[in-house]
């Protein structure tokens, strides 16, 4: 007898050959349809009709439902998607999805052609690639497949949407060929012009707002809680970075290629230039070109081709210094000014915005223009009734970029005046020295700016409070439930859970938000402050400058622009922040509420004082750590980064083909030329 089942051991043999040739069946079907699904959507070479493909599809699904001991996530099946709601889950980004620096103009691409071409002292090739107008995502592969698929999000974290982009036929879930073992490829997701055509075709004839450009309609798809929905959508997806340990060349063009083998869907239209009048064939011929794609794109992007270089280039702040995007020039339309208004932001300031005809630009229906300031309207000579020029260029809001004079009749209105008092409080503006934008100065007052300042307190870069939004921080205000951002620690569940909109679970999930933002470390909370010229990352300067919010509150003037990065237009906003008694009892009440105003003993871990005093510039080519690495381990050894040599200059950090003028003022100045090695040695 079989000791498992207590029945013959002959029909015991007979259900595992059963069972071996479903598996082996079900590995066929699986492998057939990838196969296939590549062929008709990648390579856009289909072998077998579309009925023949759902038959195929249909046994699958039926094979894998009687036999659920063989499921895989990487199935076909999973394509046709999901109708079960589920909330994302954030996940932090192994390397971080920087944007990149826009260029509008041919000598803008040259001073970034003529910047790396300083920097890196040696020869070149820039990849240029089209640039697709949808929505990022960063997709990682593990032995052939595909783990997980996350959204931009804000650059350190995005949202897991795997099972949502597992329904992209043109994203590959099972490779073939000789892929790393553990690697990260980036792509833009996509909704062709036909598939958003037809979709608002639909929605139309529902009566249903329309999605403003396919953009709009991938980002919104992408993010649906209904996998089958997103897989109805038909969204498609170009990929066009690699990342990882072992990947296979030194060259990210020919990374792509190798990709492309894989299985992956890889631009056709890249093409590496070894020269900038190869650059600027390219960006002309694509300037036309691009209008006969199937999907949307907005410019060119350009890029270093050698990732060692690439490294060696490092990155700023915000993006690579090794890409940067060329944008086409924007369309222009004329249509009618019909009457000025005026918005307040968090910070006070106070921004003009033209309201115009209906007015069809790149796509969308154009009704309200930014007119950015006082000294924009006087350059404009804006007159109510004017035929205005609207360009979108590589903004969000559109603006006013001229006035066609010849249109002005008899009917004109009035000229137009920047206003002298805040639209919303009624206090009188003041415009600082400087300053393009005019100011509101009752920022504890003016509601606009208070609950500006708290939607910005909430944000993901700040305190990341799950469950807010502008819509929630309007109601709540409205019903005087908070009037600043410590109130929200004083909110309870039984406060909110009846509001419209609201219910218990949703008030559960603010509350959990709330107490949970009490754990944010001391920069970040300095950055949801909201304290006027502190971005995030001169909030991360000035935490590791002070150990407590207190030793802030009583630095002066020259203590606040000892910091890198802080100049006295900064220095003087925080003295001013703090010198304000409402800031200061908010302040008092936060620390009462539990945040961390102060940073914690694994916040200083790995600070040293070593380089305390000294001022050092960092030049030429490195081999063990990237610009930036080596600008963060000055900055953890207390030293100053500093741009150019001076007299002041204490060593120069310097790595292969450093720049002949840099050596020449050093070696004229005495200035010592450390190596990497030395400077290793040093820090250790």
């Amino acid at each position: 007898m079989c000791k498992k089942s207590g029945r013959n051991p002959y029909f015991c043999i007979q259900q595992s050959q059963i069972a071996m040739t479903v598996k082996e069946k079900i590995d066929q079907l699986r492998a057939e349809l990838h196969r296939h699904n590549y062929n008709y959507y990648v390579l856009n070479a289909p072998e077998i009709s579309d009925k023949e493909f759902d038959d195929k599809m249909r046994e699958l699904q039926d094979l894998e439902k009687e036999h659920p001991e063989y499921q895989d996530e990487n199935s076909p099946t999973m394509r046709v998607g999901s109708d079960i709601n589920k909330n994302f889950t954030q996940v932090v980004h192994k390397y971080p999805m920087l944007s990149l620096g826009n260029t509008y103009s041919e000598s803008e691409v040259t001073d970034f052609y003529d910047r790396v071409k300083k920097a890196l002292n040696e020869d070149f090739e820039i990849c240029c690639e089209l640039k697709y107008d949808g929505t990022s995502i960063s997709l990682t592969y593990e032995d052939g497949k595909l783990l997980r698929a996350v959204t931009r999000g804000d650059g350190e974290k995005g949202d897991d949407v795997t099972d949502n982009v597992k329904t992209i036929r043109s994203i590959p879930l099972v490779l073939h060929g000789d892929y790393p073992q553990l690697f990260e490829i980036r792509g833009e997701i996509l909704m062709p012009w036909v598939v958003f055509e037809e979709l608002n075709r639909e929605k139309e004839a529902r009566e249903e707002a329309l999605f403003a450009n396919p953009r709009n309609a991938a980002s919104g798809t992408l993010k649906l809680q209904n996998s089958s929905v997103v897989a109805s959508r038909k969204l498609d997806a170009y990929l066009y970075y690699l990342l990882g340990e072992e990947l296979p060349c030194d060259g990210h063009y020919e990374n792509l290629q190798k990709a492309a083998g894989w299985g992956f869907k890889i631009s056709d239209h890249m093409k590496k230039a070894h020269s900038l009048e190869e650059i600027f064939e390219y960006i002309r011929y694509w300037d036309t070109e691009r209008k006969n794609l199937p999907v949307a794109t907005d410019g060119i992007v350009l890029k270093v081709n050698s990732m060692r270089q690439q490294k060696n280039l490092g990155f700023t702040a915000k993006s690579p210094r090794w890409a940067i995007a060329y944008k086409f020039q924007a369309e222009r339309a004329l249509t009618r000014l019909n009457v000025i208004t005026y918005r307040v932001g968090r910070t006070g300031a106070v921004t003009p915005v033209a309201n115009l005809d209906p007015v069809q630009l790149s796509g969308t229906i154009v009704k309200r223009a930014s007119l950015h300031n006082a000294d924009i309207i006087e350059g404009l000579d804006l007159h109510i009734g004017d035929m205005v020029y609207v360009e979108k260029g590589g903004e969000i809001i559109p603006k006013i970029t001229g006035v066609d004079k010849d249109a002005r009749g008899m009917l004109i209105g009035e000229k137009v005046k920047f206003i002298t008092r805040c639209p919303e409080c009624g206090s009188k503006l003041i415009r600082y020295e400087g300053e393009a934008a005019h100011y509101c100065p009752n920022e504890t007052a003016c509601p606009p700016q208070i609950k500006g300042k708290i939607e910005h307190f909430i944000s993901r870069k700040a305190m990341n409070i799950d469950g807010l939004g502008p819509e929630t921080v309007d109601m709540f205000y409205r019903l005087e439930l908070i009037k600043n951002t410590a109130d929200l620690y004083q909110l309870k569940a039984d406060d909110i859970k009846n509001l419209d909109r609201m219910g218990e679970k949703s008030a559960e999930n603010i509350i959990k938000g709330i107490e949970a933002s009490r754990e944010v470390p001391f920069e970040r909370v300095l950055f949801a402050l909201g304290i006027s010229f502190v971005g995030e990352t001169v909030a991360k300067k000035i935490a590791k400058s002070f150990n407590t919010i207190e030793e802030l509150e009583e630095a002066d003037l020259e203590k606040l622009i000892s910091i890198d990065e802080i100049g006295e237009k900064i220095a003087q906003s925080i003295l001013a922040y703090f010198s304000n008694p409402s800031n200061r009892e908010l302040i008092e009440r936060l620390k009462v509420a539990g945040l961390q105003l102060y940073r914690k003993e694994e916040d200083l871990s790995g600070y040293t004082d070593k380089l305390a005093g000294q001022s050092i510039v960092i030049s030429g080519v490195f081999a063990h750590h990237s610009r930036d690495e080596y600008k963060e381990l000055i900055e953890k050894n207390s030293g100053k980064n500093v741009g150019s040599i001076s007299a002041k200059t204490s060593f120069i950090l310097a790595g292969d083909n450093m720049g002949p003028s840099k050596l020449e003022k050093a070696q004229k100045l005495g200035i010592k030329i450390m190596s990497e090695d030395e400077f290793l040695t040093l820090i250790s």
